[in-house]
């Protein structure tokens, strides 16, 4: 992908703080209610295999190293205590500063399979900077797998790099790799998936460009305890062949608490797919697993950009948090950049799917000709098979940069996990710029909040407030004005309906306008809905109003 020198800093800058574990995600957020997002990693598990430049070769011809041998192995795992790496980086390449490790670039000419009739490539990055701790890759051809390894000629040394004092370096690994293929053109290969630090990755579908991320595993985010960031120890990467239209890799994770198997099955198109399954096996109980969890950025937008003094109307990755229940209800919460720690909770049996979205792709909106927010990508989880009672957890920590990531979404089992079990998850995600189905009913596409009261002479009480939602689409859309359409509007007890009315938007579309009074400082959830004849005609948008 071609990108601006400006929006290459902010995605390196993200992908390095990804890599330091985005203190945003940290305990420390409880206490001080702000997102330190600069803070240093904790230590993290390393493949002992990966100290060697020795090449290693796993499973045979007689007996391949399959998914299940691989899960047998962590499985095992699990039961030794866990042993936190040892750096083994040379100081040179250890003490990289941001700009220095921007200076090396891997050698598209050195990418595995460029010679290749084969629709991926694959480029490794290089070590130092925040990536202290490196992975290591595995290409394998029917279940027999070879260690790859990368050497310090693969990679370009620019200035102010003097290159001599690299060449002769043996790398103990990498810091990541990805995974480019033809998204765009069939005669050039663009990045689709970048696995980099800890264990997260993020992924493109076609015309977007690098927004969110998603990580293998999120362990005690937002609680009391300290927040463990497993990481992938090691990838086995099947050599993909002529025929191939997607590739599949497996992983290794491993963390104080748990081990895991995981295999990933990535499809490039227009919405890029990666089947996953995840196998965990824990070595202590764990107060809050988060399943298939989802990481991202949210600055301001059209429904509290009152505080910021910006050129531009909004800056967000993604603008909402979007929930289809095991009922068939679906849900959209605006996202918010909170004064403080903001925590929502959706209990759920087995939902059929939730996702961190960026709807809004008006250029217009965004007025960045460098970050191109109107074309980062949105990302659907579809839950495979049944996922039992649990919750899905949206965390939002405050932020005055969108180089932090102060969003988090993922699924927490209603069940602690215990020592000595085994848990599976299997789900589907969709990244790409339309990542929602088509329905018949209307979605939200604009959430707008103000002060109560009359306009001409505004409330200045912070007990009022006047929300404005428009909706759009589905079977009501285009409606004469004078439809009989039911706004169902659920109040809770904390708070008043002071007045609603229901207009018809210019276009096409509806907005509903209600002002709510609160009655005390606790958070306000409200919850909408339109109806008619007796069926529900729209999704169900949902706002938490808080006092601060």
């Amino acid at each position: 992908m071609k990108t601006t020198c400006n929006e290459s800093r902010r995605t390196t800058l993200k992908l390095g703080l990804a890599a330091a574990a985005s203190a945003a995600f940290s305990a420390s957020i409880l206490s001080t209610g702000r997102a330190a997002a600069q803070q240093k990693q904790p230590a993290q598990p390393q493949n002992a295999d990966a100290n060697t430049a020795a090449a290693q070769t796993v499973g045979t011809k007689q007996q391949p190293f399959t998914f299940d041998a691989l899960s047998a192995r962590m499985q095992a795992k699990a039961k030794e205590d866990y042993k936190a790496p040892e750096s083994s980086l040379p100081d040179v390449v250890a003490n990289l500063n941001y700009d220095q490790h921007r200076a090396i670039r891997y050698r598209p000419e050195k990418a595995l399979w460029r010679t290749e009739p084969v629709e991926f490539h694959l480029q490794a990055f290089y070590p130092g900077w925040v990536f202290k701790d490196t992975t290591t890759i595995f290409i394998g051809t029917d279940g027999v797998f070879q260690q790859h390894v990368f050497d310090a000629a693969d990679f370009e040394y620019r200035p102010p790099l003097d290159p001599s004092k690299f060449q002769s370096l043996k790398l103990p690994g990498v810091a990541g790799f990805r995974i480019h293929a033809p998204l765009q053109r069939p005669d050039y290969f663009d990045e689709l998936v970048t696995f980099l630090g800890a264990s997260y990755f993020r992924a493109l579908g076609s015309g977007s460009r690098y927004g969110l991320s998603a990580r293998g595993l999120a362990i005690n985010t937002a609680t009391s305890e300290a927040e463990e960031f497993p990481r992938f120890n090691a990838f086995y990467v099947d050599q993909p062949t002529p025929a191939d239209t997607s590739i599949r890799l497996m992983a290794e994770l491993d963390s104080q608490s748990l081990t895991g198997a995981y295999e990933f099955i990535i499809t490039p198109g227009h919405t890029t797919t990666i089947d996953v399954t995840c196998r965990l096996f824990p070595r202590a109980e764990i107060s809050r697993l988060g399943i298939a969890p989802l990481t991202s950025m949210y600055t301001f937008g059209e429904n509290d950009h009152s505080d910021h003094d910006d050129f531009r109307p909004e800056v967000h990755d993604s603008d909402g948090l979007f929930i289809i229940r095991a009922s068939g209800e679906e849900m959209w919460r605006p996202l918010k950049n909170p004064k403080t720690l903001a925590l929502s909770y959706f209990q759920e049996t087995s939902p059929k799917a939730f996702g961190l979205l960026q709807r809004d792709r008006d250029f217009t909106h965004y007025q960045d000709t460098e970050a191109r927010y109107d074309l980062r990508p949105s990302l659907m989880i579809e839950p495979q098979g049944d996922w039992g009672n649990g919750t899905i957890e949206l965390v939002e920590i405050p932020t005055d940069s969108e180089a932090n990531d102060n969003i988090a979404a993922f699924w927490v089992p209603a069940d602690k996990p215990k020592a000595g079990g085994k848990l599976e998850y299997r789900y589907r995600m969709d990244w790409g710029l339309r990542t929602e189905k088509p329905t018949l009913l209307a979605r939200v596409s604009g959430t707008y909040v103000g002060v109560g009261g009359n306009a001409a002479q505004a409330s200045e009480s912070p007990k009022s407030r006047r929300f404005a939602i428009n909706f759009e689409g589905g079977a009501i859309h285009n409606l004469p004005a004078d439809a009989e359409i039911d706004p169902q509007i659920d109040i809770p007890k904390n708070a008043r309906l002071i007045n609603s009315s229901l207009s018809r938007l210019p276009g096409g579309g509806w907005r509903l306008s209600i002002e709510i009074e609160r009655e005390d400082s606790e958070p306000v959830e409200l919850r909408v809905k339109l109806s008619m004849l007796q069926r529900i005609v729209s999704e169900t948008w949902l706002y938490q109003w808080t006092n601060k």
